[in-house]
């Protein structure tokens, strides 16, 4: 009699189970929080982790305008944009970028540690940022999440 073989758990969308936490990105390093919120989006975190499966939590970012780089990356770093013209690349440095739209130093921070294929833009829609400390998902009670982070000035 041979031995029942033991099959390779793969999670169904029953089996999901996401969350909503709300992390205060005020004083913390943008890549440290942006490698948190990765994490957390794709599921890394869960015993049901499947690297083709969409099993991550919704993540809301608040005050992304306060959040920290170090060293001179405030005035040397720079975004860049391509309008899909030619001679449509614009660069622009991230102290501008931070003035303009605050949000868009955490998106970008964030979107470049997922995968980058239909499911990693899946997975970039369950992330919320805003600059200050307001949103608009208390319906969907988030967990206030504290990422054990040394801040930068604490």
């Amino acid at each position: 009699m041979k031995p029942k073989l033991q099959r390779t758990f793969t999670p169904t969308p029953g089996d999901l189970e996401r969350r909503w936490y709300v992390v205060d990105a005020d004083g913390v390093p943008l890549g440290r929080l942006a490698s948190e919120v990765a994490k957390l989006l794709r599921g890394t975190h869960k015993p049901t982790f499947a690297p083709h499966v969409d099993g991550g939590d919704f993540v809301v970012v608040v005050n992304a305008a306060k959040v920290v780089v170090t060293g001179t990356k405030e005035t040397d770093k720079v975004y860049y944009r391509h309008s899909g013209y030619p001679g449509g690349l614009r660069a622009e440095p991230l102290a501008r970028v931070r003035a303009r739209h605050p949000e868009r130093l955490v998106e970008s921070a964030v979107r470049g540690m997922l995968p980058k294929n239909k499911l990693g833009r899946r997975m970039f829609k369950k992330l919320k940022v805003y600059a200050g400390p307001e949103h608009p998902h208390a319906a969907q009670a988030p967990e206030p999440l504290d990422l054990r982070i040394r801040k930068v000035g604490s």
